[in-house]
């Protein structure tokens, strides 16, 4: 289940999860479900700078959904799901509003069960992401052919060139424009974003593993540093070059 480790992040097949020092983002969004929870204290989190701030210890926010992260004064676990998978789909049953505050008990449980943020290992994450993120598991309501894509997407995410509209509407045994539309109806974005979505996922990991910006932007289908700078900017509302001074904070270094 588990495809990837570094010290303070983790990559499940469906779902990236992201520990260690606070940071405050710019307004941003992206295709997937968050969980952003404090690991002490307090976290501050909004739709955007004309909204009220929202404290609380979690929160969840919607897929494609606008919002900001002030967790300045905190650690934080940041769970960010593919909104496509059981995983995306079980956590999507939680919550109505855009931004969903997690109820302070629940948080409690999750605490205690992680213990002590500074000693937090993956064994120990993976054990929670099994027994209480997991438990409402459920398929989501994908088409057959999408779900066959998905596969391949994920297995060839790497090589840009095996990932055209013609080769995946080939695959999923479709015209181009039926599939186009098939896929962005079950997966809820359109190709194109889906899998730069994917890209940052893997480029991120990459980061938190001790590549450098330009080094992540090939390994993972960026063109270019640049690009994958500016993408990190306005999916994450961060930059790649904040993720690794926040990696070697959390590395003591």
């Amino acid at each position: 289940m588990l495809l990837t480790t570094a010290p303070s992040d983790l990559l499940f097949p469906t779902a990236m999860i992201i520990w260690g020092p606070g940071f405050v983002s710019s307004k941003h969004e992206h295709h997937s479900v968050e969980l952003a929870m404090a690991l002490e204290g307090k976290l501050r989190v909004r739709s955007g700078p004309e909204q009220n701030w929202i404290d609380c210890r979690a929160a969840l926010v919607k897929p494609d959904a606008s919002h900001e992260i002030d967790a300045s004064k905190a650690q934080i676990l940041l769970v960010l799901v593919d909104p496509a998978s059981n995983f995306g789909a079980a956590l999507l049953d939680s919550f109505v509003p855009a931004i969903s505050p997690v109820k302070d008990e629940i948080v409690a449980t999750w605490r205690k069960e992680l213990g002590d943020y500074s000693t937090l290992s993956s064994a120990r994450l993976e054990s929670w992401v099994k027994e209480y993120l997991l438990c409402g598991d459920r398929p989501p309501r994908l088409h057959p052919k999408v779900r066959r894509v998905l596969g391949v997407i994920r297995e060839e995410l790497g090589d840009p060139r095996s990932l055209s509209l013609k080769h995946m509407a080939s695959i999923a045994g479709l015209s181009e424009s039926r599939f186009m539309h098939v896929f962005t109806e079950s997966v809820g974005v359109p190709l194109r974003p889906y899998i730069r979505w994917l890209r940052l996922q893997h480029a991120w990991c990459e980061l938190m593993d001790g590549a450098t910006v330009t080094e992540a932007a090939h390994r993972t289908g960026f063109a270019d540093a640049a690009h994958l700078t500016r993408t990190v900017r306005r999916m994450m509302g961060t930059t790649p070059r904040e993720l690794i001074r926040r990696r070697l904070a959390h590395a003591g270094l």
